[in-house]
């Protein structure tokens, strides 16, 4: 089986890449001129991997996925902001609306069917149904619903996982985890919020296996429109209680100013609850 995966130098992404390959899968990659391939390399999977330099036009991306002919296409590739002032705006819509739109309509083009998307558990801010923490996560939303034109005219069949935050071996990203293990090392404070928002950290094996659950149900046909998951640890805890865990794990005591920052707007305290489990 043939899979093109879109962020595929990112953490998720390069994970998921060596699971594809495990898998016996020929895998290829959209990749723009500044990605970098530091993760495919810490994995050891540069040389394994097909990678399809591409910029964001229409043209470019037909190309490619006419070339390639997945039998799949997995999309992770996206722009995170926890909070953006009105010049990302654009950076945005481009990133996280435009760029997978387009590609869903070369997809067409080249009479590929199959689809996983990412979205984020950020969409049900207070465990609703739908309210977005911030416009990253009001961008996936966005996607969401123009992926169900896709769905309802066009005859895609697509899984979508929505992902908590994740961590695992080789994730350099600014997030909490990565923070958590500099200050354990440095010793240098870092300042946090009171720490009593429950967060759920779900480690990167666990985000690989649903992966490839939901491309073995779309190889199998067992998808009859657009199915949406959740991917948690299901062991969500406080943050304060997370910082006791890794303390213990790690051997160390972590530096931690509690209440040094003030909760952030449209904080999540509690996280989303109401998804269903890809088994």
């Amino acid at each position: 089986m043939r899979i093109l995966i879109t962020g595929i130098t990112g953490f998720v992404g390069s994970h998921l890449a060596r699971a594809f390959l495990r898998s016996r899968y020929d895998v290829h990659g959209l990749i723009r001129k500044h990605s970098k391939k530091t993760q495919l390399d810490a994995l050891g999977i540069s040389g394994n991997v097909t990678l399809h330099l591409c910029d964001n036009s229409i043209g470019c991306m037909s190309r490619v996925v006419a070339e390639v002919a997945p039998d799949l296409v997995c999309h992770l590739a996206s722009l995170f902001l926890s909070t953006h002032n009105r010049d990302q705006i654009d950076d945005l819509i481009n990133s996280n609306v435009l760029f997978g739109t387009k590609l869903l309509e070369c997809m067409m083009e080249a009479g590929v069917y199959r689809f996983i998307n990412t979205g984020t558990s950020w969409q049900h801010y207070e465990n609703q149904d739908y309210s977005p923490v911030n416009l990253y996560a009001a961008t996936k939303q966005a996607f969401e619903d123009i992926i169900q034109y896709f769905v309802e005219a066009r005859n895609l069949k697509v899984i979508t996982l929505k992902l908590f935050d994740t961590y695992g071996p080789y994730d350099n990203r600014n997030k909490l985890i990565h923070l958590l293990r500099q200050a354990c090392i440095t010793k240098i404070p870092l300042k946090m919020s009171p720490g009593e928002q429950i967060v759920d950290m779900v480690p990167i094996d666990t985000v690989v296996l649903k992966y490839l659950k939901a491309a073995e149900r779309l190889i199998q046909n067992e998808v009859e429109s657009h199915e949406i998951y959740g991917v948690s640890s299901g062991h969500p805890q406080s943050l304060k209680d997370l910082v006791i865990s890794l303390e213990k794990e790690w051997g160390c005591k972590i530096p931690v100013e509690w209440g040094a920052l003030h909760y952030r707007p449209r904080e999540v305290m509690v996280p989303w609850l109401k998804y269903q489990e890809l088994e």
